[in-house]
């Protein structure tokens, strides 16, 4: 993938860059694998906005992705790459030897006619997915399981990949995208290779109306809000916080901890931070 430029035919376009597309093969999506994506504007079965600064963007279908990876041993062939308003990631349309189509994510350096396979002992290279225990350490990874039998999880994004470290026992040790060191169970499965795309990070959106055509609506600041509205609200002109950082709901903000203990806390080795 590249990126492109444009003319500073107006202030927006100035600094804008964008995605090439030059890695795609087909246009439109293939029909049988498309669902209806209805927006919900940041809000849960009772109408209650949980997830803030959400709301509008450019209508959707979503493609139906393969997690799991879960044809043992049939082969498939890459028909074409193509593009997921729905991710950052590109996805592969892949025809298995029975005749199903299935979508997966598209690897760096995947093209269409490859072939790719799921199994125990299948080939190490990028799109066939294996169990971690069959994946030698030094390799990139990526759609790994969290649980067994579960479907890939983490290392979803574009450009993202996790090293396999080391072996102990009925774990494998991954460094993750964050750098965190983790233990995962030697049977969650996960896909060779790291995700295509990989200059996303590198685009600039250049204006606003971009970044609301992808269903992001405008992030205010607490200290221009009034008292009744956040904590840090109020006061003759610019005043300071007056307070630890704080939420709008009066919760510790910027580096208290809010992560509960959980169970799976045991399986860190190192912590991203």
């Amino acid at each position: 993938m590249g990126l492109k430029t444009y003319n500073p035919t107006s202030p927006g376009r100035r600094f804008m860059s964008g995605a090439t597309f030059e890695e795609l093969t087909k246009v439109a999506p293939e029909k049988s694998l498309l669902m209806p994506l209805k927006k919900k504007g940041g809000r849960n079965s009772r109408g209650v906005i949980t997830v803030r600064h959400r709301g509008g963007g450019s209508k959707r279908k979503l493609r139906l992705i393969d997690f799991k990876r879960d044809k043992i041993t049939v082969p498939g062939k890459v028909a074409s790459i193509e593009y997921d308003p729905n991710r950052s990631a590109r996805i592969a349309l892949i025809h298995y030897a029975d005749g199903e189509k299935r979508y997966i994510l598209a690897p760096l350096g995947i093209k269409s006619g490859d072939t790719i396979q799921t199994g125990e002992d299948v080939d190490i290279k990028p799109g066939n997915a294996l169990p971690l225990e069959s994946i030698p350490a030094g390799n990139l990874v990526h759609n790994v399981e969290f649980e067994p039998g579960k479907g890939g999880k983490l290392v979803r994004s574009a450009g993202n990949s996790a090293q396999i470290i080391s072996k102990e026992g009925r774990y494998v040790v991954l460094k993750l995208p964050s750098g965190e060191l983790r233990k995962f169970h030697h049977r969650c499965w996960a896909t060779i290779g790291q995700v295509g795309n990989v200059d996303h990070g590198s685009i600039k959106l250049g204006k606003a109306g971009s970044k609301r055509w992808s269903g992001w609506r405008p992030t205010v600041r607490g200290s221009a809000m009034t008292p009744r509205d956040h904590p840090h609200g109020g006061g003759e002109g610019r005043a300071p916080r007056g307070m630890p950082p704080k939420t709008p709901w009066g919760k510790p903000a910027l580096g208290a901890k809010t992560r509960r203990h959980k169970t799976s806390n045991k399986m860190i080795i190192k912590r991203r931070k």
